[in-house]
């Protein structure tokens, strides 16, 4: 039998990644294509805190955590809340499929390619106080020991070791521009695009787009994983979804991923007819920092915060129940958008910060990245100050004031906002009001202020109260846990929920409901499956996920085709 045509996946990212592993484990070969150098390798799921969505698995159980599938199914479906008859029947039957993966087979699947997880489970996303709305009921947040880099590296390795055995081939700076379709059958057969100058820039780092030469490549299949838009804010903005979100589109973001996270696929897929869907449909974050040492353009962290910060909007006013940090992301991004600004501010002190304020992405978690358990006792247990990331933050991040009385952090607080245009000036009188009310309900364990009940009930979580939630204080309480932090948070990009649409195989759906022969599509650019799995919201740990879910279906369906499994679907 003669050697099958390679397989073309455009994005070496952690969805190409999968799809790659699962076609050289049936001796398929593949040609992967990428626009930046081979130091971003595994894309953005590099720069990942490395959390990944399971349901009933072993350390749920280990910490007493009572989970199902009909829990998690009810907590997804509230979460995204489908209601586009044609537009998510797709994505409907991914977040099922997902849902039952999650429950069946990701816990093996990942463990048996030497991804471990930190014991004790994390809680993202608690939802917006309803049973049947938003959030996720128990912790479901597995932290990968090694964060991104490691769910990388089990992937990447044996993807190395059949490019080793010449099964694999890797175009570095390639820009694909074209996806090449035969006329006669209207089926994907190759790409076309530009090469790209070497540029030796370290991960991350925007690139040169100086152009050197130019290629076409045939194969056996097309797979498109090439990510969002979360790059490029002028894409952002025109997607914005005005019509849930307001009429304002927020002017100002700081950008969570690499300058190269552009979303070009998903409109160069669509020239060709593929039918992307739910584009109104994106996943940005509230609590944005402006990176101190920034590696991309306007370089943004996101602070992964517990629930004790007291949240105000750019006019010193409270946010209302139930938009409490870690609770209901899109929620609140709506209502910061109502407001008419597009920053908000946290008043917490060190105690807070120290125990509460966990940082997104690999590098700015070296004890879990580099899988160093005395750094991990010593700086998240046993630390008064946090993490030193955290520390950084504190003392040259931009965003920050400390102070060690109210009246002192309110004159800094104005202090930051003075050259921003139009920002509202704070009232000190005003938010010593608030912050009184806020301190007045932890006189006692039991209280009216939907917050304080919502510290409390969180701290019967035991991994939460021994390591992730400070103990209930009073904020004015400065001799305990002083200083004072004010934090303003941005807007920070981040990821694109609609895509690709695709059935259950990843193949490319075309507008009349046909699949696209040849073409299909996984990760960010598929809306992590189906062109939207996630409809509206996510549970977190659901993007990695998504990746892996939908890369193994695409490599496992186009290893079928180009090995001509008759009348066999790729099993999910």
């Amino acid at each position: 039998m003669a050697a099958p045509s390679p397989v073309l996946i455009i994005g070496a990212g952690l969805a190409g990644l999968v799809a790659a592993y699962e076609l050289t484990q049936r001796k398929v070969p593949v040609i992967i294509l990428d626009q930046e150098n081979p130091s971003n390798l595994g894309g953005q799921a590099f720069w990942s805190l490395g959390g990944i969505f399971v349901v009933n698995s072993a350390e749920q159980r280990r910490m007493g955590i009572k989970d199902s599938r009909e829990l998690a199914m009810r907590d997804w479906m509230g979460s995204a809340r489908f209601d586009r008859e044609e537009e998510d029947y797709w994505p409907r039957k991914w977040a099922e499929a997902f849902v039952n993966f999650a429950t069946d087979e990701m816990e093996a699947y990942v463990k048996a390619r030497g991804i471990g997880f930190l014991m004790n489970v994390g809680w993202a996303e608690r939802g917006g106080g309803s049973a049947e709305g938003h959030g996720n009921s128990v912790p479901r947040f597995h932290l990968t020991w090694g964060t991104g880099p490691e769910v990388v590296r089990v992937f990447a390795e044996p993807v190395r070791k059949a490019e080793g055995k010449g099964l694999v081939e890797f175009r570095w700076r390639h820009v694909v521009d074209e996806v090449i379709v035969d006329e006669k059958t209207g089926r994907a057969v190759g790409v076309r695009g530009r090469v790209l100058e070497g540029d030796e820039s370290p991960r991350g780092v925007k690139s040169s787009r100086v152009e050197v030469g130019t290629f076409e490549i045939m194969g056996s299949a097309v797979l498109v994983s090439s990510g969002g838009i979360g790059g490029n804010v002028d894409k952002v903005k025109a997607a914005w979804p005005r019509d849930r979100l307001g009429p304002k589109v927020p002017e100002n973001f700081v950008v969570g991923v690499p300058a190269h996270v552009d979303g070009r696929m998903i409109d160069i897929a669509q020239s060709v007819g593929a039918n992307v869907i739910n584009r109104d449909r994106m996943w940005h974050y509230t609590e944005g920092l402006q990176n101190w040492d920034p590696i991309w353009p306007g370089h943004g962290i996101r602070v992964l915060p517990a629930p004790s910060s007291l949240w105000l909007d750019a006019t010193g006013k409270r946010l209302p129940p139930f938009l409490f940090p870690g609770c209901d992301t899109l929620a609140t991004l709506k209502h910061i958008c109502s407001t008419g600004y597009d920053y908000t501010w946290f008043i917490a002190d060190q105690s807070i910060v120290a125990r509460e304020f966990a940082l997104s992405g690999s590098e700015q978690n070296p004890d879990v990245t580099g899988k160093s358990i005395w750094q991990l006792l010593t700086q998240r247990i046993l630390s008064s100050k946090g993490t030193i990331p955290v520390q950084n933050f504190v003392k040259h991040g931009r965003d920050f004031v400390v102070a060690d009385n109210l009246r002192d952090l309110v004159v800094g607080m104005n202090k930051l906002i003075s050259a921003v245009p139009g920002a509202p000036r704070l009232d000190y009188d005003e938010i010593k009001d608030v912050v009184d009310a806020r301190d007045g309900q932890f006189d006692n364990t039991y209280s009216k202020d939907a917050q304080a009940m919502l510290i409390h009930s969180a701290r019967t979580y035991w991994p939460d109260r021994r390591s992730r939630i400070a103990p209930p204080h009073k904020l004015l309480d400065t001799a305990k846990h002083g200083p004072l932090i004010a934090v303003r948070m941005n807007l920070l990009t981040r990821k694109t929920l609609g895509g690709i649409e695709t059935n259950l195989q990843s193949q490319v759906m075309r507008a009349d409901k046909t699949p696209f022969p040849g073409l299909y599509a996984a990760g960010e650019a598929a809306g992590f499956g189906g062109g939207g799995v996630h409809g509206y919201s996510s549970l977190e740990g659901t993007f990695l996920g998504g990746c892996i879910f939908s890369g193994r279906a695409a490599g496992r369906a186009m290893a079928d085709e180009v090995m001509g499994v008759s009348g066999e679907k790729a099993k999910l």
